[in-house]
Parts: structure tokens; sequence; C-alpha cells
């Protein structure tokens, strides 16, 4: 039996991962939310493994308001960098394998080729930055971790852009939509496949991972596909970010290569377009 313990169990991402729970008997879940475990108390963090032998943590807690963090950055930080590295050293200490979800937006978006692995990070707000910090500690402390960069996460759970465009277009015709940030959208449930591959696996092949879904896109197009598969009639009216300015800077450019994670665990990635397909199907 393998013993795994999902930190943030009720944002999108541990969610996710409470849906596919039951599929593998080989493996024990603990889930625990933020209200039943405080990531940011290093006491309880150091408490947390009792007399409990687990094989894995899989940190799905963030600190994910971007916009927010800009006046936050010491709780973003707290969150996305300390909490983590204190997460980091009880691992070490009970030999347990750290999965760490981190983001496109540990990168600049500067360029017009997909982000690889050992591309150099270079931040350009308070939550890139203090993901990234939260790498840099897990690097430094352990040698059995696998960091996995996603993009773009939405699902049928909690608050994201898909969820919030079928609401919208419940009250509103037509909605600006940004079209100049270029990314690819990522099914949560599908990054949750993964982690369980990961986890089944067995593999000693530590380090940094890129994943996303197929493909890429915009904004705007994002959302126009969302309201043509869910028969919204409405019109989203393309617009550059400099008119529709917000506290914190977005990467015009996040697309990661996921060339990796494929060739490690031999698997396909679905493309976007299918993975939103399924979304809408399991949301209703």
């Amino acid at each position: 039996m393998i013993n795994v313990l999902v930190t943030g169990s009720n944002g999108q991402l541990g969610r996710c991962l409470r849906d596919i729970a039951n599929t593998n008997e080989k493996i024990k879940w603990r889930f625990k939310s933020s209200k039943e475990l405080d990531i940011t108390n290093k006491n309880t963090v150091n408490s947390l493994f009792g007399n409990t032998k687990f094989d894995y943590l899989v940190n799905c807690a963030a600190y994910t308001a971007v916009d927010k963090a800009e006046k936050e950055k010491e709780k973003a930080f707290l969150v996305n960098a300390e909490a983590v590295k204190y997460l980091a050293q009880s691992c070490k200490k009970n030999d347990i394998t750290f999965i760490h979800i981190s983001t496109d937006f540990v990168f600049d978006g500067n360029t017009k080729t997909p982000y690889k692995e050992n591309d150099l990070p270079n931040p350009i707000n308070v939550y890139g930055a203090s993901k990234l910090k939260g790498e840099s500690y897990i690097c430094n402390i352990l040698e059995k971790y696998f960091i996995i960069r996603t993009s773009w996460l939405y699902s049928e759970h909690g608050n994201n852009f898909f969820k919030t465009m079928l609401e919208l277009s419940m009250e509103k015709e037509e909605l600006n939509i940004v079209y100049d940030q270029w990314g690819s959208p990522t099914y949560a449930k599908d990054l949750a496949i993964i982690i369980l591959k990961i986890i089944i696996s067995n593999c000693k092949a530590y380090g940094i991972y890129h994943y996303s879904n197929e493909g890429v896109t915009n904004w705007n197009e994002f959302a126009k596909t969302i309201f043509d598969l869910s028969n919204k009639k409405v019109k989203a009216i393309p617009i550059k970010t400099a008119y529709y300015p917000t506290p914190a800077k977005r990467p015009n450019y996040s697309v990661l290569d996921t060339t990796k994670i494929k060739k490690t665990f031999s698997i396909e990635i679905p493309a976007w377009i299918d993975s939103l397909k399924l979304a809408l199907i399991n949301l209703y």
C-alpha cells in the first residue's frame, strides 16, 4: 500500500485528486484542507506526520490570488515559499517524496517558443516570484521531489476562468477579453491523473517537469470556445492587455514544453479543447 498525504485538498486540484482517489486500490489517501492543516505553522508541519508513515506528500496548497499578491507580498511568500520550505524539511526528515505544484508564472513571457524545464525563470509579478522561491527551497533541501509547473488551470471545482466565463454568460451579451496573452489551458483532472501516474510508477527521475494540455491559445479564443461548446450566445470582444490593466503583470507568452514529462512517464496528453469538452460534461 502506498500512503499519500494531500495538502490544500479543497482547492480545485485537490478536489480533482479526491475525484480519482478510488480508481487505484494500491493507494491510501489522506486529504488535508487548509482549515485542517495550516502549512504556514512550522510546528504544526513538523508534527504533521506523527506515527503515520507516508510515501508521498502532494502539495496543492497555494496562495493563488495573483493581483492581490501585489499588496499581500508577505502573505504570498509565506504560503508559496516559507510554508513549502517547512513541508520540504519534514519530507527530508521523514524520507517522503515531495510532489509540488508550481506555475508558468515563474517565466517572464518574453519568448515565442515553449519554455523548457531548464530555461531561466524570471517572474514579473509577486505571485510568480513567491512560487519560484518555493521551488528553490525544494531543490536545495530535497533530492526526492517532483515539481510540476502547470498553466491556466481550470476545472468544475473552485474559482477559475472557465467557471467565471460560464457565470458571466448568464448575465452579459458581450465581454471584453484579452487576446495577446498566449498559453495552454490545463484541465485539473488531467493533472490529477498524471500525479497518480507518478505515484504508481515509483519513478526515481526526480526534478522539475512541465505539464499542460496540448495546444496553444489565447484568453479570448479560450473564452469563445467555452461559449461555443456550452451554446452560450456571448460575444467575446478581443482587447489588448494594455486596455485591461491589472495590478499584477502577466506573461504575454507562457506556453510550457511538455516533452520531458511525456517521455519520462510514457504518457499522451489530451488536447486542451478535448479536455474542455470533458470538463463541461463533468460540470453539468
